[in-house]
């Protein structure tokens, strides 16, 4: 008697359908509204949601309520889950196709003409001083990386400073908080923003520019400096360097093999 045959991992089952697959490469490289989803893929908002409902379902996709209006909702890819996913898809078909699903490492020598990353969000003293600290100590000089606000604080959140110490021995306490408006006129090859308000608000920096959202809550918001506040700062940190090691690639791709 022949055995039932095996399903498919549930990966490739939400993976290979054809929409399904569109919104997966659209929010891999930002994060989006279901409005903003609905106009790049092209089709009506009802099937888009329905799509995007398994996707959460499958747990690839993750939502969170949009801090600039409640109204909406940013849609986020999980690609950490998604590599063990790939993996553990490849492992079902063979065990020698199995792989550690790790973003391969910046290589070197650094490019010629260094990338210029900026990190936009509302004070610039949490968030994006956080994904430029974390995006320089990882690059080790390959990548210009700057961070300002559309409002920027007097001064470096005391739990930012903290976390950075503590977790990834970075000390950002010199650091001061710049407006938006002084980095006008300078070349960024990627700008991201990591909060919902100054997404709406970002001056243009040209077309040269790619524009990224990441909706990241300000940790800020949780509470005050001290106990209350410093958990937040630390997953906060740990978001932003996933996302950050999934950046990698995109800005140093990595040498291409030559053939015998």
């Amino acid at each position: 008697m022949r055995p039932s045959e095996p399903a498919a991992p549930a990966f490739v089952q939400l993976a290979a359908h054809p929409l399904r697959w569109k919104l997966l490469t659209e929010l891999a490289a930002s994060d989006y509204r279901v409005r903003e989803l609905v106009e790049r893929v092209g089709q009506p908002q009802n099937l888009v949601s329905y799509h995007l409902r398994l996707l959460r379902g499958g747990g690839l996709v993750t939502t969170r309520r949009s801090s600039f209006d409640a109204r909406d909702s940013y849609y986020h890819l999980d690609l950490e889950r998604c590599a063990h996913a790939l993996a553990g898809a490849g492992t079902a078909l063979h065990p020698a196709l199995g792989f550690a699903p790790t973003p391969p490492p910046p290589p070197s020598p650094p490019p010629a003409e260094r990338p210029a990353v900026l990190f936009a969000c509302t004070g610039n003293s949490a968030r994006s001083p956080i994904a430029e600290a974390l995006l320089r100590h990882r690059t080790d000089g390959q990548v210009e990386v700057t961070s300002a606000g559309s409002h920027p604080k007097p001064r470096i959140h005391t739990d930012a400073v903290q976390v950075l110490r503590d977790q990834h021995g970075i000390d950002i306490s010199g650091q001061r908080p710049r407006h938006l408006d002084t980095l006008l006129g300078r070349r960024f090859d990627y700008v991201i923003s990591l909060c919902d308000k100054v997404r709406e608000v970002c001056p243009d920096f040209g077309d040269h520019s790619r524009l990224v959202h990441w909706s990241i809550p300000d940790p800020a918001a949780v509470g005050g400096p001290g106990p209350v506040g410093h958990p937040a700062f630390v997953r906060t940190a740990a978001e932003i360097d996933t996302r950050i090691r999934y950046l990698l690639p995109l800005l140093i791709p990595a040498p291409q093999e030559v053939q015998p």
